[in-house]
């Protein structure tokens, strides 16, 4: 049997191409105190970014990298659910590689967190 993690973070896709969603959740089992959850992407060799199109079936526009989620935005709930898209090509070979990661925050400190990755592919 296997322990469950603090937190953790999957992705719906393996892989996109520019201008598609990706939908991405995250399940909290943290139960110690925390302020904030950050969500992260890096695209890999690039300062392209994601921008979050949805969380938690509401719209919102965030067109940064990073999105921060107070605990009080989660009212009760354990699993955050998101939409991300971007416009980025993979300019060297077929594909550029993803990283999501998800944190816990606690006073200004990473308290646990998690990565996913995907690839972004040329249409």
């Amino acid at each position: 049997m296997s322990a469950q993690k603090d937190i953790s973070i999957s992705l719906a896709e393996n892989s996109i191409a520019a201008g598609n969603d990706l939908h991405g959740t995250v399940v909290i089992n943290y139960r110690g105190r925390f302020d904030s959850i950050v969500v992260n992407s890096q695209i890999e060799n690039s300062s392209d970014v994601f921008s979050y199109t949805s969380l938690n079936g509401k719209n919102i526009k965030h067109p940064y990298a990073r999105l921060s989620i107070f605990k009080s935005e989660l009212g009760g709930s354990d699993t955050i659910s998101f939409t991300a898209v971007t416009n980025h090509v993979p300019t060297e070979g077929e594909y550029s590689n993803v990283k999501f990661r998800v944190s816990i925050i606690q006073e200004h400190k990473e308290v646990v967190s998690d990565i996913a990755y995907t690839k972004i592919i040329k249409a």
